[in-house]
């Protein structure tokens, strides 16, 4: 992992790549297939079972009082990434097929990340409480959120639908666990604290377990057929672009709003982002019993692309002599 970090690249992305290749080489059908899904499920539930447990109510309470700053980061997230998504309608299909259209759109709708906005915004020295609460709180109100968007914009713009119902499997899957993880925080507290790797693993885990089933269905349902290197190319470029877009965007709101250079870094690590954990089990969710291969694929390239630039960046401001300097420049 050290030789891997060398050129930022993530264990755990990589064995996303490689959980996925075993997929398509030996997807699961009929039985075992049924038997997946289940357990696909079962592992969604426990995950935000864990979120729920690892999140202290007073951390989110006590950070709203920064409200500016989080609602910053929440117009980057829900509203300037899907006005993002719908304007890239215009490159079906000359440049994205409509399914990969439909994955493009769904990452401009999933929450930001935590863990990596947090240690960005840590490694660059920026307001470290003010990352901890706005992504902490951009996972929690992605859970009504997301949802919410998909069933309002996806019906119309992508291949993908999905109706009121999902959000009966979003209560029953996410939203329960989560305040069940909530309720007994007091007494697993202690216990997700000190064995905190091994729970890491688990939820790691939850995220491959979904990874597997989703590239198994599509190999079952020969979702990959009419996907060509052009299509790779064409979506690692909108990727690139999006993320370009949007942290020009958020570096300049920061200094435009008057926020300090803690702060702004804030906004542009927490406001750039897209989780990949919270979004592959939604995505498995919200998609249930459609091919979500195609679906995910865009959200795990620029999971991978999001660190690479803003681990470069990171650095570049951990390093910085001139306390004012720009974060507009580093952009």
């Amino acid at each position: 992992m050290r030789f891997l970090s060398r050129f930022h690249v993530d264990g755990f992305i990589l064995s996303i790549i490689v959980v996925a290749v075993l997929a398509s080489i030996f997807p699961a059908s009929g039985a075992g297939a049924t038997a997946l899904e289940w357990a696909t499920k079962i592992a969604i539930a426990f995950l935000f079972l864990l979120y729920g447990a690892r999140l202290h109510p007073r951390e989110a309470l006590e950070g709203l009082r920064h409200w500016r700053l989080h609602s910053v980061v929440f117009a980057a997230t829900f509203m300037l990434f899907p006005l993002i998504g719908l304007a890239l309608r215009i490159l079906v299909p000359s440049v994205l097929t409509e399914e990969l259209y439909t994955g493009v759109l769904y990452l401009c709708l999933v929450p930001s990340t935590v863990q990596s906005s947090i240690a960005f915004t840590s490694i660059a020295r920026g307001n470290v409480a003010g990352a901890i609460v706005s992504a902490s709180m951009s996972n929690l109100l992605g859970v009504f959120v997301t949802p919410l968007l998909v069933i309002l914009l996806m019906n119309t713009t992508g291949e993908a639908h999905v109706d009121a119902s999902s959000i009966v499997d979003i209560v029953v899957q996410l939203l329960i666990p989560f305040l069940l993880g909530q309720l007994i925080r007091p007494r697993v507290a202690g216990f997700l604290q000190k064995y905190a790797e091994p729970t890491k693993l688990v939820d790691r885990g939850s995220i491959l377990l979904v990874v597997y089933a989703a590239f198994s269905a599509g190999m079952v349902e020969h979702a990959w057929d009419g996907l060509s290197a052009w299509n790779v190319v064409a979506l690692v470029a909108v990727c690139c672009l999006i993320l370009a877009v949007v942290m020009t965007a958020t570096a300049y709101a920061g200094k435009a709003l008057g926020f300090s250079l803690p702060d702004r870094i804030v906004i542009l690590f927490c406001g750039s982002k897209k989780s990949l954990a919270t979004g592959l089990p939604m995505a498995a969710v919200l998609f249930a019993g459609q091919p979500i291969g195609l679906i995910v694929l865009p959200l795990m390239i620029f999971h991978q692309i999001q660190l690479i630039v803003c681990a470069a960046l990171a650095q570049r401001y951990a390093k910085r002599t001139d306390p004012d300097l720009e974060v507009a420049t580093a952009a």
